[in-house]
């Protein structure tokens, strides 16, 4: 489903406009965000949880030299899902 298929869905199923249904769609994905660049983590009972997880400094191997290169430490999000979703999708 593309974005803008789900954006359709929703405009139908909460009986309002595309516009609107987009515009909430943002505003949800732009709050996830800010709280995840902050470092928070947003738990949604019943769906999942959207966490920060810091990654280790390591060595990888360069897959067409075959040489050892260093990766650095990162940040990257998480998305955990509820055990409840997780029955659901079964």
């Amino acid at each position: 489903m593309t974005k803008a298929e789900f954006v359709n869905r929703l405009a139908k199923k909460g009986e309002t406009t595309k516009k609107q249904a987009g515009e909430a769609l943002e505003m949800v994905f732009g709050v996830i965000r800010e709280e995840l660049v902050k470092g928070e983590q947003i738990s949604v009972p019943g769906f999942g949880k959207f966490s920060v997880v810091q990654r280790a400094a390591r060595t990888g191997i360069n897959p067409r030299t075959k040489k050892k290169i260093k990766i650095k430490a990162t940040k990257a999000p998480k998305f955990t899902a509820a055990k409840a979703f997780k029955e659901a999708v079964k």
